[in-house]
């Protein structure tokens, strides 16, 4: 591992920012970007958006067997809430890369859901994913740091697995186009997947953006976009782990295992951004920087301004440093007013003009709101056992494209548009992994632009 770190916009989009270079450039071909209307227009070509049902229970059915890659704490929390999503739903199989996140694992199974899993069905090791889809299973829960998304989504849909894949779905725009082949096979072979992006399935939201596609408070101008937090955990690095282990038990402090956390956690509300907007930014403009951070290479706030092709902007801002004011702001603005994306609507004053119900006060089971982390394990095993197939594999894809957008501009300080982003060669982190040295790893913040000189 290094501790220099030295990069221009043109090395960072013609190579990976860490190891390695791809020739990826059009492997998927064009994407287009999704187009966008006024609430006239919609209501003109279709009517207007009506709200999905959204069972609170999935319905019950022959019993779906399902096996966990990743047994970290999101990873236990997912088994657990793919378990309680209905009936005859079992976990069967778990693999890690270590023995001992198998073992919390599988005592919180049991503890929690009296889940006993024998010793042949938990694999170890870095190809645990494999084993895991070989052992009898229908449904794969992906769940492990992000960078290893692309290669577990091919093997699942390879194996014609239904797919849960945690947020985000790569690091880089290599990973990001493989997860869009795989995604679009996945389509073909009528396999399901969802991803843990949560806002899709929530009620609250859902029947927020409704209203404002519907055209209740105009039409879309912007959007503002906070998420203010302390600083997530971190690993200090022990003298008996090799390079390889510090990093994997410290992945959310690095870029090529995360993101950094403008994708692995702030994609959450980006992702909110592209789901009202119904179309992705032609340009991003970007800072940020370090102050706080104590291991790994990421940076503590990110500032981002995309623009879009009809003269459109919005800002986008996150900070994970203690000691700060904390918030979330999920401002989607309109001609007549603007909207919180998490149940209210407001006129160009600042006054309220409708909130989603209070539902601890409000006995109307019409607005109930399941936990959304379950909601999303609901609708996959419903569309499993209805044959109405689901995949939003997509979609999670192009947010995860314009979080590392937003990323790239503001370590490099310059302008990055959408078809440099979408085929650059970024490639993050090794080509293959093993438990010991790992070479080109910085441990330490890009740096923007140039060393001033006098």
């Amino acid at each position: 591992m290094n501790q220099n770190s030295n990069l221009s916009r043109r090395n960072f989009l013609k190579s990976s920012a860490t190891i390695g270079t791809i020739g990826a450039v059009g492997a998927v071909g064009g994407i287009p970007l999704l187009s966008s209307c006024s609430s006239e227009e919609r209501k003109k070509k279709g009517g207007e958006l009506k709200l999905p049902q959204l069972l609170d229970q999935a319905p019950d059915g022959p019993v779906l067997k399902a096996g966990l890659v990743g047994c970290g704490g999101r990873g236990t929390g997912a088994a657990i809430d793919f378990l309680n999503s209905g009936p005859n739903l079992q976990i069967v199989a778990l693999g890690d890369v270590f023995q001992d996140k198998i073992d919390a694992c599988r005592d919180l199974l049991k503890k929690e859901k009296n889940v006993e899993i024998p010793d042949e069905n938990c694999f170890v090791g870095f190809d645990s994913y494999e084993k895991v889809l070989d052992s009898g299973i229908d449904v794969v829960l992906l769940c492990t740091p992000p960078h290893f998304r692309p290669a577990h989504v091919e093997a699942a849909v390879n194996a014609r697995k239904h797919i849960f894949m945690e947020k985000p779905v790569a690091v880089d725009p290599t990973g990001v186009r493989r997860v869009i082949a795989a995604v679009k096979r996945a389509q073909s072979l009528k396999l399901n997947v969802i991803s843990g992006t949560i806002r899709r399935s929530q009620k609250d939201y859902m029947e927020t953006r409704r209203r404002v596609l519907n055209g209740e408070i105009g039409d879309i101008t912007g959007a503002h976009i906070i998420r203010n937090g302390g600083a997530l955990w971190f690993r200090s690095r022990r003298p008996e782990w090799s390079d390889m282990e510090y990093m994997l038990r410290n992945w959310v402090n690095f870029c090529w295992l995360s993101g950094d956390h403008i994708t692995e956690q702030f994609i959450h509300e980006i992702d909110v951004m592209n789901w009202y907007l119904g179309k992705y930014p032609i340009k991003a403009s970007g800072w940020g920087g370090r102050q706080r951070r104590v291991t790994g290479d990421q940076y503590d706030f990110f500032s981002i301004e995309y623009l879009y092709d009809n003269g459109m902007r919005t800002h986008c801002a996150a900070r994970q440093i203690d000691g700060c004011s904390n918030g979330k702001v999920e401002q989607i603005n309109c001609t007549n007013g603007y909207a919180d994306a998490a149940g209210k609507l407001y006129d160009l004053n600042g006054n309220i003009i409708w909130e989603y119900p209070n539902t601890e006060n409000n006995s109307n089971p019409e607005w109930s709101v399941t936990n959304p982390f379950v909601q999303e394990h609901i609708n996959l095993v419903s569309a499993i056992r209805t044959g109405n197939t689901i995949n939003d594999g997509e979609d999670q894809a192009y947010s995860t494209l314009v979080t590392i957008m937003g990323r790239v501009a503001a370590y490099t300080g310059k302008d990055v548009t959408w078809d440099e982003i979408l085929n650059a060669d970024i490639y993050l982190g090794p080509r293959t992994y093993t438990m010991g040295t790992v070479e080109g790893i910085v441990e330490a913040p890009p740096l923007a632009g140039v060393q001033h000189s006098e």
